[in-house]
């Protein structure tokens, strides 16, 4: 009796655990696709150039790039559990604070947003691999699908949301504060639990392991590749409404447009993850991401808006196999969760530091030439990067120092 209540204790406890994941996942993408809808709202009344208008997405990576090492640093002392506790707090302030009538606040709020996700980004694929050995891929794909159901809706009602609450762009990015909130409500039995579970935790302090990440051309590549694919990403959701607006299309419209590429992405992120956890050899998938994406951005270079639909479609499903073929590389690749962490660690950070530079670059080669079809020939060239560097870790290895 006494075996059977533990047990049912042992399960709730997990699932809670994996809910918390999930409300985790919801605040690290929305609070990002949520402002590419708004982007010219958010110019006419601050008087953003293109460039400078680029950085609202940029900042946030740059956040990435600085505080990804840190926080798997940070990993080697404090519990996994504190830390995401933070992040989430650190998010939904940056929420707050970004939605103020002021360029100084919009900036500092997004850098609050990048410091929050970062630490979000890096810490939980191998809290997962800790939790849920067994199920990595599973609960990889449910973590995934998450972070991308709320991205869509945020990019989707992001316009609507702005007139629904009276507030225009501040209440379309401003909203998404309210998952800030439930999170941290739902995440605070994790931090109970943590503190009498110290038994259960593979990173905890002083754990030692000689693999280094930097002398590994193995990790390079992984790292290059998460810059890569973050890099397109990215310029999609910053720049993909300004263009499709420019382009004659409706404000609202070319915010569910953008949301295409997410709701494409739920179940490639879903299947994915799990797939990849049963193959060996994964150069088929990257075969798929290379011409999947290269389609993409010839549809729009060559007929703009005409087949914007299909073009889309094909860019999530591209995109978002790339985001979960190097989430499960984190795993896949190592050793130990203590060697996830850090590669994770590092390929957000040098990653993220790559991708950073994707959205003002984006917008000023339109200010420069005068067109946006310019502008996709820089992701036409990073799919190509991808695609190379994609195919050095598709085979079966593990990260050696």
């Amino acid at each position: 009796m006494v075996t059977e209540k533990t047990a049912a204790t042992a399960r709730w406890n997990r699932f809670i655990l994996l809910i918390g994941i999930v409300l985790v996942a919801t605040n690290l993408r929305a609070p990002i696709t949520s402002v590419g809808p708004v982007v010219p709202q958010i110019q006419d009344a601050l008087g953003l150039s293109n460039t400078l208008a680029g950085f609202i997405t940029t900042i946030p990576l740059l956040a990435f790039a600085v505080l990804s090492p840190v926080a798997s640093k940070l990993a080697d002392t404090w519990r996994i559990e504190t830390l995401l506790w933070a992040a989430i707090w650190a998010i939904g302030l940056g929420l707050f604070v970004r939605a103020s009538w002021s360029t100084t606040l919009l900036f500092s709020g997004a850098a609050l947003v990048g410091c929050g996700i970062a630490f979000g980004n890096v810490l939980v694929p191998p809290f997962i691999k800790q939790r849920f050995p067994r199920k990595i891929g599973l609960v990889t794909g449910i973590y995934s699908v998450a972070m991308n159901i709320t991205a869509s809706l945020a990019s989707g009602f992001s316009i609507a949301i702005g007139h629904w609450t009276g507030l225009g762009w501040k209440g379309s990015i401003g909203v998404w504060l309210v998952f800030s909130i439930i999170a941290l409500v739902f995440w605070a039995p994790q931090l109970k639990r943590s503190q009498s579970d110290a038994s259960i935790d593979p990173l905890a302090p002083r754990q030692k392991t000689g693999t280094s990440m930097f002398g590994s051309r193995l990790a390079w590549y992984i790292t290059v590749f998460m810059g890569l694919q973050s890099l397109l990403f990215y310029c999609a959701v910053a720049w993909l409404p300004v263009v499709l607006q420019d382009w004659g299309m409706a404000s609202e419209r070319s915010g569910w447009v953008l949301s295409f590429i997410q709701f494409t992405q739920l179940p490639i992120m879903f299947v994915g993850p799990i797939v990849m956890g049963r193959m060996e050899n994964h150069t088929p998938l990257v075969w798929f991401i290379g011409c999947t994406l290269a389609l993409s951005i010839s549809l729009i270079i060559g007929w703009r808006t005409e087949f914007i639909i299909p073009a889309v479609i094909l860019f999530g499903l591209g995109s978002g196999l790339a985001f979960s073929l190097v989430m499960m590389w984190f795993v896949l690749r190592t050793k130990t969760t203590r060697e996830a962490a850090r590669i994770s660690g590092m390929a957000q950070s040098f990653g993220y530091a790559l991708a950073a530079a994707g959205p003002p670059l984006f917008g000023a080669l339109y200010d420069w030439v005068g067109n946006w079809e310019t502008p996709f020939f820089l992701l036409a060239a990073a799919t190509i990067c991808l695609f190379i560097t994609g195919m050095k870790v598709a085979k079966p290895q593990l990260i050696e120092g």
